[in-house]
């Protein structure tokens, strides 16, 4: 790999002990069972390995997902909250882990490729410099027609949630997810406090993963605008706790105008209360984004943006 171009509060430092456990494969789930148990077939393999855990954290569900993975994996580390406290809640919990690398999944993901773990290590034995490894990811529920790709490792400005893996070193050194975010947005925060760390992420593409959801029918989703707003509203949260003041007046109304002409003057008129609702996150929030606000300078933006974007999607 080519050498690439390369402050916060932290977490409490908190004395981390020596661990036999090399990765810890972590998932948090509330009522998908049934896309659970697929992940957990797939993965099984993986945890007979003297050097690997898993945990799963149950958030609340009412379908039966602790039964399941108690009876039926007794290896995994399994845990339950009795009413729903958020994904970042648990994610939080869960990477308290000791040990020396942590693969975060989501309950519809499971690796492709073979020999993960080793690739992982791998790459991290190699590249001091890295903290975290974003992965290929395949969006579909039906196997891809190859695993082929002749794509390179090369450093990203940022990660998906649903397949990456952190050196615990790194993760240590900034702060944890904002669960005040509650959905969405929890990647880039932790990406821009990366940055201002010099800590690299690297798109792996030796680690391929398939989640297994249907884009399209996402949209179709219920709660589609809802996960709408709450993306809007994370992403006017990092403006304010990221970026240069002098740029933060263009970027929102940038993007509030780019709502209104795309969307809502174009017969989407549903898409109104959530981008109303998610401007009026931002102000009674902004005591907070004050508080926590740890600001790029403009010459740190400017290198943060000529990175290479964040992988998302893989097609075969």
């Amino acid at each position: 790999m080519p050498e690439l171009p390369n402050s916060v509060s932290q977490q409490a430092n908190v004395p981390i002990v020596k661990s036999p456990i090399k990765f810890s494969i972590q998932i948090a789930t509330k009522n998908r069972r049934g896309d659970l148990e697929v992940t957990l077939k797939n993965i099984a393999h993986l945890l007979e390995r003297d050097d690997v855990e898993c945990i799963v954290t149950d958030d609340g569900s009412s379908d039966g997902t602790f039964d399941f993975v108690i009876s039926t994996y007794p290896k995994i580390i399994a845990r339950r909250n009795e009413s729903s406290l958020g994904y970042l809640v648990c994610r939080n919990q869960m990477l308290n882990s000791t040990a020396t690398y942590v693969v975060t999944l989501d309950d519809d993901a499971h690796f492709l490729s073979e020999n993960p773990l080793e690739e992982i290590e791998t790459h991290f034995e190699s590249h001091r410099e890295c903290g975290l490894l974003a992965f290929r990811i395949l969006w579909s529920k039906t196997p891809p027609s190859t695993l082929i790709s002749d794509e390179k490792s090369v450093r990203v400005r940022g990660y998906v949630g649903c397949g990456h893996a952190w050196r615990m070193e790194s993760w240590r050194k900034i702060p944890s997810y904002p669960e005040w975010f509650k959905f969405y947005g929890e990647e880039t925060f932790a990406s821009m406090h990366l940055f201002l760390r010099n800590i690299e992420i690297h798109y792996l593409p030796q680690v391929l993963i398939q989640h297994r959801v249907d884009l399209q029918a996402r949209k179709n989703n219920k709660d589609y605008k809802i996960r709408y707003r709450n993306g809007l509203r994370a992403d006017y949260f990092l403006f304010f706790l990221f970026l240069p003041w002098r740029l933060i007046p263009n970027k929102l109304g940038y993007s509030v105008y780019a709502q209104l002409s795309t969307r809502i003057f174009k017969g989407e008129f549903a898409m109104l209360w959530p981008l109303l609702s998610a401007l009026w996150q931002v102000i009674s929030h902004f005591p907070r984004l004050l508080r926590e606000r740890s600001a790029f300078t403009k010459e740190e933006y400017d290198a943060y943006l000529r990175l290479e974007g964040t992988k998302i999607y893989w097609k075969p």
